[in-house]
């Protein structure tokens, strides 16, 4: 990981870029620090589907604690047929 000012970013923007490309992540500092961060977009790729997996494994967490703690309603199929 890379820190630098965002003067230098603007003026050499080319070159930052292929160092993103070339795997490495840049912090690009700015005032009132308010800094940001670039990326390749595969690595932004692969860190957003690692949330969406975080989330959808912390869904079924919560959905087996309250299948554990009975809070399952059970219906045969002939009673969700009449519903």
């Amino acid at each position: 990981m890379i820190a630098v000012k965002s003067m230098n970013v603007r003026d050499h923007f080319k070159e930052w870029c292929n160092k993103v490309i070339n795997g490495e992540t840049i912090i690009v500092s700015r005032p009132k620090n308010e800094n940001i961060v670039m990326m390749s977009e595969a690595e932004y790729n692969d860190m957003k589907k690692a949330q969406r997996n975080a989330d959808y494994l912390a869904m079924l967490d919560k959905s087996m604690s309250e299948a554990e703690s009975g809070g399952v309603i059970v219906k045969t199929i002939g009673e969700l047929e009449n519903l």
